[in-house]
């Protein structure tokens, strides 16, 4: 698998370009707004984009898609309960199914609370977080769709995953660009209160 994790936008926004190192397909995660730098990432590792998946709706994640689309072809994924936040989505996900990118299966982990279609790809000990889980933190809560305890509730799914999985969050906001699910029960601000916390 070929990770390429992009800082993209204003936001400290984290894009990502997945690849598969034999078809030398490629998949999008939440394209910021500079298209052409992702689009230039992608060639530089000769790979071809074929899907973008919106981890959930907000326009920070999305802003990319149109455009990433017209220059690719490439398909939009996004979970149904997200649709009204990107009603132009090629593809809507109404449960926890996989998504093929050549050799890899990714496993789509519903996770709301963020947003009710808040969604985590997992492949090959990589999970790709979005805005539920960050390096040290989690999501806000206090936008539109936002729900604290049912986002601990996703968390908590998430910490059952095996310590040594690598998080890929969607944005910089931790103290490193990624880190393990094992560095996260011990270290997430958050790890007593949504109660998988881990003492050494």
């Amino acid at each position: 698998m070929i990770i390429k994790q992009i800082a993209i936008g204003y936001m400290d926004n984290f894009c990502y370009i997945i690849g598969c190192q034999n078809t030398r397909q490629a998949l999008v995660i939440d394209p910021g707004s500079d298209v052409e730098q992702i689009v230039s990432a992608a060639q530089k590792e000769n790979l071809e984009i074929v899907t973008i998946v919106n981890t959930h709706g907000h326009g920070d994640h999305t802003a990319g898609n149109a455009k990433l689309k017209s220059l690719t072809g490439a398909e939009i994924i996004i979970h149904e309960l997200d649709s009204d936040r990107y009603p132009g989505a090629d593809v809507l996900l109404s449960d926890e199914e996989t998504l093929q990118l050549g050799d890899i299966t990714f496993d789509v982990i519903h996770t709301p609370g963020h947003t009710p279609g808040g969604i985590c790809l997992h492949a090959q000990g990589n999970l790709f977080t979005g805005d539920a889980l960050f390096v040290g933190d989690s999501g806000r809560t206090d936008l539109a769709g936002g729900d604290r305890p049912t986002l601990g509730k996703s968390i908590r799914r998430l910490m059952e995953l095996p310590d040594h999985t690598v998080v890929w969050p969607g944005h910089d906001y931790g103290p490193t660009p990624s880190s393990t699910i094992g560095w996260e029960k011990r270290n997430n601000v958050n790890a007593k209160e949504y109660g998988y916390f881990v003492q050494d």
